[in-house]
């Protein structure tokens, strides 16, 4: 469904959106990186509120979620786009492409959640959230409103600018944010985006919710112990108790690298262990 978005102003013949760091300049018909965010007759239109592609009752721990609630479900729901374009994009059927989609209205969307058996609440999950903010917004609202207890887990590449976030953060209880290197230059290459307001993210989602991170380790990019040390050593100087993820890649979209070497993830566990309490291996 195609709806007005917040978050942007108009520049002469261009609309700047600045939902996220792209801070895109969007010319007349055209749309931002995001491919979801369109200037039509000088305004900004979300191509995807409401509209999803999956939707499926899931452990809390496969988000990853380990240390919130476990052993609980939650419904989880995505849509269509990204504001990244990662080579090893475990999800590129729907992140990268405008998948085959339902439009469900956030009231159907909590009605759903709220009489499905064994859930929590509602996860947005399977493509980046933030994109289709307008809607994760709504629902998270709705949500809280209509059942207070009722949980709001955001599965995120953290890649929102600071005021959208601020906004959302109130009515959410848990987020998974991937940290996918601490290089720059390895999210400007690899992932379409830059390192710094993803870590900002982290600071000010950890202030106000349950937080957790997940790190994918890519064979022959960012598979060295100097990069999970300082990964580490940062969510140590927030909270030696935040989760760290480190997960296995496979090849997968664009990329071919091999499969990351198990040995490797051991020692990598090890060394982050040295700074937080909590570090975990996933898709081993």
């Amino acid at each position: 469904m195609k709806r007005k978005v917040m978050f942007y102003e108009k520049l002469k013949d261009k609309i700047h959106c600045y939902l996220c760091p792209h801070n895109c300049l969007i010319g007349k018909d055209g749309t931002g990186k995001c491919g979801v965010r369109k200037h039509e007759a000088g305004e900004l239109y979300s191509l995807n509120y409401g509209e999803v592609t999956s939707i499926s009752l899931d452990p809390i721990e496969k988000k990853p979620l380990l240390h919130f609630k476990p052993g609980t479900n939650i419904l989880s729901v995505g849509s269509f786009g990204c504001n990244f374009t990662c080579d090893f994009c475990q999800n590129y059927s729907i992140s990268q492409y405008k998948a085959p989609s339902r439009y469900l209205p956030k009231e159907k969307l909590i009605e759903i959640a709220l009489t499905t058996e064994n859930n929590i609440g509602l996860a947005f999950t399977y493509n980046e959230p933030s994109i289709w903010y307008e809607y994760v917004y709504d629902c998270s609202k709705l949500l809280k409103e209509t059942k207070k207890d009722s949980s709001v887990a955001i599965i995120s590449n953290g890649y929102i600018s600071e005021e959208p976030l601020k906004q959302l953060l109130p009515y959410v209880d848990a987020m998974n944010i991937d940290l996918k290197s601490y290089n720059d230059k390895y999210y400007k290459n690899i992932c379409g985006g830059s390192l710094k307001p993803v870590l900002k993210t982290i600071e000010l989602a950890a202030k106000h919710c349950h937080v957790e991170i997940t790190t994918l380790l890519v064979t022959g990019e960012n598979d060295n112990i100097e990069d999970i040390e300082e990964i580490a050593k940062f969510l140590s100087n927030i909270n030696q108790d935040i989760p760290l993820h480190l997960s296995r890649y496979f090849p997968r979209y664009k990329m071919d690298n091999p499969a990351t070497d198990l040995g490797f993830m051991y020692k990598a566990q090890e060394r982050a262990a040295r700074y937080l309490n909590r570090v975990s291996l996933g898709n081993i």
